[in-house]
């Protein structure tokens, strides 16, 4: 097959509100969808994403400095490390590995069409299912609310939910725990989000007051870049830590693979740069015996899971997909039924934005 060359970058940055506001000051995301065009005239659709702030500098940072870096280069994703190089004066992550990550999905969807396929049959697929969990950005909803909540996850069939902690009060989140174990009952498997809202010896604290109620992993516990801090916690509790929705360079997931500070790894396949990184982490994280749960995006999360060797949860936001928040022209063809992921797109990625 010839290989065809970048002729042209292009973004535009969409605003999503979303249905159930993730906080007072969340209420929309921001997609920066990227198209490139290949000097065949062939157009392909990528993305990059960010929860209501830094579109607008993400966007900037692709037309000034990835764009142009872009022109010329082979259409297909084969060079995403000569643009993290070029853009790493920026910082090693964080904004910059989330502009790359518009224009390598770009570059997965326009070879997977190319090729006639889906990118999870392009990546190799080896599952046609997988189970998914209830997860809710919920810290801020009532007690009943909450429950409510984590009574729709029940009848529609999830096995699993996660529910944020971290309120100033440690026997408040144990109140709403208690009540949301009762609600789901005691044989499905109930995960917790603190979203770096603890110090380590409230953290220790908190894993000592809620592992009584039978709980899978105690997500992002401290701040996300705490590696000594996440090493100590587990060393002092012994409880199953989850990381990785903020970190964004494969060798920060090493460095805590590396330590044992935590046991479940979620990149989020935006916020590490794009589908090549997020493979590459997925590996290493299996590797070293370590869990995989990729964190949200499940339209797009799911397409790389399907593609790993170990089954993995699917993690599904009430009320946030894409195509539940009327984004797409189109729906990608995900199905989220009895708590399991399957399908998805029939070409490409299956992304284009309203």
């Amino acid at each position: 097959m010839t290989t065809r060359a970048i002729r042209a970058v292009d973004t535009r940055l969409v605003r999503i509100p979303l249905a159930r506001p993730w906080g007072p000051d969340v209420r929309d995301i921001r997609v920066v969808q990227v198209t490139v065009t290949d000097d065949a005239g062939e157009q392909s659709v990528g993305f990059s994403w960010t929860p209501s702030i830094g579109g607008s500098a993400v966007q900037a940072l692709i037309d000034t400095d990835l764009a142009p870096f872009a022109i010329g280069r082979p259409a297909e994703p084969t060079w995403w490390d000569d643009a993290w190089l070029h853009l790493h004066e920026a910082g090693g992550g964080g904004i910059t590995t989330i502009a790359i990550a518009g224009l390598d999905l770009a570059l997965w969807d326009l070879q997977a069409r190319r090729r006639g396929l889906p990118v999870a049959d392009l990546l190799d697929r080896r599952h046609s299912q997988l189970a998914a969990y209830g997860s809710g950005v919920n810290l801020h909803y009532t007690l009943d609310e909450l429950t409510q909540q984590a009574k729709r996850w029940v009848d529609a069939g999830f096995d699993a939910v996660k529910v944020k902690v971290g309120k100033p009060d440690i026997a408040e989140d144990v109140d709403r725990i208690r009540a949301v174990r009762e609600t789901i009952g005691p044989d499905r498997a109930l995960m917790l989000d603190a979203n770096q809202r603890w110090s380590l010896d409230t953290a220790v604290s908190a894993v000592e007051a809620l592992s009584p109620f039978g709980i899978e992993w105690f997500e992002e516990p401290l701040i996300a870049e705490d590696l000594r801090g996440h090493a100590e916690l587990k060393r002092r509790t012994g409880a199953t830590i989850a990381v990785g929705e903020n970190l964004h360079t494969e060798s920060r997931f090493a460095e805590f693979i590396d330590a044992g500070a935590a046991d479940v790894f979620q990149p989020n396949v935006i916020r590490v740069g794009g589908i090549t990184p997020a493979r590459r982490i997925a590996d290493r994280v299996q590797a070293a015996g370590a869990r995989l749960a990729f964190h949200l995006l499940p339209e797009l999360s799911s397409q790389v899971a399907f593609a790993v060797e170990q089954p993995t949860w699917v993690e599904i936001v009430e009320d946030a997909g894409f195509a539940e928040l009327g984004a797409l022209t189109s729906p990608t063809g995900l199905v989220v039924h009895d708590g399991v992921v399957s399908g998805g797109p029939l070409l490409g990625l299956g992304f284009r934005f309203r």
